[in-house]
């Protein structure tokens, strides 16, 4: 069993506040009992953020920064270049503009099939072909995307957009088909009915998971696909550091302690707890008898041992 937690940490004081309260008897008896793997280190300003990075590494997924092709591998397809399209709400100030935490609230099918095909003839005079997958994602197809580095979703929702935009020459085109979309939805029936509803309307997209496949991923030998708690991503974009307190007591009571369970049972177990800078693994190893006494004796608080990611 290999548990893979996102948005385990993050660098503002706010949640740390919150993780120096908090208490999770099965993650501090479980810890001791693992041996951890060297971090996966970084800072909260790549595109792609730890959790992506982990996830990728256990599915045997390949790319740069920013260049993992999520959108391929949902696709199935080793050919061609692709990308994930968002639509989205950006909160548009006097001086900035901010992304409304996705995904968008209440936004049906039916609504997002008639954006996209209001939206496809604009981006295939780009180059691009949309495709439906689901209300907040679509499929988009087309060699722009090949090596275009984009944000995760996960590192712009409920933040300011200017520092995500991609800013390579190639992306001129794209920031062109961003303005007009911004045009087209202002006054689309949509976007007017959500407006009237008391609903966010659409007004832009954001592109994330770009790149192409050139062979499927196969993921490290002797390993199975990881369980990704998602438990904590919507407190901790929302900076509610109470809910994700309670969020993660529930993920302790309930897949931390499934884990522990496994390694009871001498089977193999793995945790990745990932925050905004780094990705820090634990694997059960044999572990010598000094260390196991020093566990015991000396444990180390739980701050001490994930206050860095």
């Amino acid at each position: 069993m290999h548990l893979l937690i996102p948005f385990a940490f993050a660098s503002s004081e706010g949640c740390a506040q919150a993780f120096r309260q908090l208490k999770l008897p099965q993650l501090q008896a479980l810890l001791p009992r693992l041996t951890a793997c060297p971090p996966d280190s970084g800072d909260e300003f790549s595109l792609t953020p730890p959790h992506e990075r982990a996830l990728a590494q256990a599915l045997g997924l390949n790319g740069d920064d920013g260049r993992l092709p999520w959108a391929a591998l949902q696709a199935h397809s080793t050919e061609g270049a692709w990308a994930f399209v968002s639509p989205c709400h950006w909160q548009i100030g006097a001086l900035h503009i901010a992304m409304h935490h996705a995904p968008l609230p209440q936004f049906s099918a039916d609504e997002s099939q008639a954006l996209l095909a209001a939206m496809q003839p604009y981006f295939v005079e780009d180059g691009i072909t949309l495709s439906y997958e689901q209300p907040q994602r679509w499929l988009a197809q087309g060699e722009i995307f090949r090596e275009l580095a984009t944000a995760s979703l996960d590192r712009v929702a409920g933040r300011r957009v200017d520092g995500w935009m991609p800013d390579s020459a190639a992306a001129s085109g794209l920031r062109r088909l961003q303005s007009e979309m911004q045009m087209l939805l202002y006054t689309h029936p949509i976007s007017e009915a959500r407006s009237q509803q008391g609903l966010l309307p659409v007004n832009s997209f954001w592109l994330h998971g770009s790149g192409a496949l050139p062979t499927m991923p196969t993921p490290p030998a002797g390993t199975n696909p990881p369980q990704v708690a998602t438990d904590l991503r919507e407190p901790a974009l929302a900076e509610d550091w109470s809910s994700w307190a309670q969020a993660w007591q529930a993920l302790d009571a309930g897949p931390v302690a499934a884990l522990g369970a496994e390694l009871v049972a001498d089977r193999p177990a793995r945790l990745t707890l990932c925050g905004e800078r780094q990705a820090q693994s634990w694997v059960a190893q044999p572990q010598a008898f000094w260390q196991k006494i020093m566990n015991k004796i000396r444990p180390q608080p739980l701050s001490s041992l994930i206050d860095k990611l």
